[in-house]
């Protein structure tokens, strides 16, 4: 299965970004509402400058208590934030979220960027195909 296919199941509403100047207290708040794991930090929505996930905020929040609530994402964001393309497959994009600890990696297309994907997406898609093929497999074995 390729990146394009997953994408393409996903009940999509866009990627949701966020400025770099927005406070990490923002952005905590952005993460509970729409219930996600992961923001994109862009200036023009579409060119990834960083990503903001819960884990970055727990950490600071670890290191410095609340007071870093007021700080900016651009502060507290990963910056070198790893991509792939919508023609990769499932298997490479899981392995390189599982080598590298990530959960969600924006999908590029050139400079831009046109999804993002989640560690859940990639194994939900992987495990439907495991089930298709299961059942062909089975129904060869049973004659139908």
């Amino acid at each position: 299965m390729l990146v394009s296919q997953i994408i393409r199941n996903k009940a999509h509403q866009g990627v949701v970004t966020i400025r770099p100047a927005t406070s990490l207290s923002e952005a905590a708040k952005l993460l509970s509402e729409k219930r996600i794991g992961a923001v994109v930090i862009s200036a023009d929505g579409e060119k990834v400058a960083g990503i903001l996930s819960e884990r970055d905020i727990v950490r600071e929040l670890g290191k410095r208590g609340v007071a870093c609530m007021s700080d900016k994402v651009e502060d507290v964001m990963t910056r070198n934030v790893f991509g792939c393309k919508p023609e990769d497959s499932a298997d490479l994009v899981l392995q390189t979220m599982t080598n590298k600890r990530f959960r969600h990696l924006p999908v590029m297309e050139g400079e831009k960027m046109i999804a993002l994907i989640s560690i859940g997406d990639v194994v939900a898609a992987r495990m439907s195909e495991l089930q298709l093929e299961k059942d062909a497999l089975t129904g060869m074995i049973m004659g139908y």
